[in-house]
């Protein structure tokens, strides 16, 4: 049994949460579930596809669209990795980045908000409009969804996105880049530190279209003396050859 499904057994938590609703299009409460167990059993979750190929390179076109964007990072300037991200500066003006987020956070709200009783958290909002209001009174104001491109020998050091005060603790990757074709190497990797026992890393390979569900800064994990929080930083190994485009979509705002 996983550990989510002990979560919702357990006496603790008087109010179950349901059936997932909603979501992308053609995904079922089948999808949802297995998504929130794999979650729980690895701390990432790779998700039926999002985008179609041609979805895919449309937005990976978008990378050269300067106007879209509000920043660009270098990171090898920074010690980050070695690659560029760009932040878009109104992600709701592109049809793709907006339905993306507007499917996606209400299901993994609900997951979010099981991890918050958990751990003893106030809840989250279920729409994410009120989540961005949330943001604005802790001067949250920045949108932090963001496209990364990364060539060869290009890669991410491990990392959270924190960016604030109020953090919702899950965020999405969508592969744009066809790994088949386009470029190899580039895994997603994720490690996991455990107390009082060595970290653990998790490495996933979405395919296109794909998205990587995965926490910004910890997840709640059952152990022998009750739930723990272990801390999860996120990265990509390196790539070998080729190109590699990533949409990040995280849903809380910058300050």
């Amino acid at each position: 049994m996983s550990e989510w499904a002990l979560f919702d057994l357990a006496e603790a938590d008087p109010t179950p949460a349901g059936p997932p609703v909603g979501g992308p299009v053609g995904w079922t409460a089948a999808d949802w579930e297995r998504l929130y167990a794999e979650l729980d059993e690895r701390g990432a979750a790779v998700t039926p596809p999002l985008l179609t190929p041609a979805e895919c390179a449309e937005l990976a076109s978008t990378f050269e669209r300067r106007d879209l964007f509000r920043s660009t990072v270098e990171m090898d300037r920074h010690g980050y990795g070695s690659g560029t991200y760009r932040y878009y500066a109104d992600p709701d003006a592109l049809p793709l980045v907006r339905r993306l987020r507007e499917e996606l956070y209400p299901g993994l709200a609900r997951a979010a908000n099981r991890w918050a009783r958990l751990l003893g958290e106030p809840a989250y909002p279920d729409r994410l409009a009120d989540l961005h209001a949330r943001c604005a009174e802790r001067g949250q104001l920045r949108p932090t969804p963001l496209i990364l491109r990364y060539g060869p020998g290009g890669y991410a050091a491990l990392h959270q996105d924190v960016y604030g005060e109020l953090v919702f603790p899950l965020q999405v990757s969508v592969l744009l880049s066809d790994p088949e074709t386009d470029f190899t190497g580039g895994e997603s990797v994720f490690v996991e530190q455990r107390p009082r026992a060595q970290s653990r890393a998790v490495v996933v390979r979405p395919g296109l279209g794909q998205g990587v569900v995965f926490p910004v800064r910890e997840r709640p994990v059952h152990g022998p003396q009750g739930v723990r929080r272990h801390a999860v930083r996120h990265g990509s190994g390196e790539v070998g050859h080729g190109v590699r485009h990533v949409l990040g979509v995280i849903f809380h705002h910058a300050r």
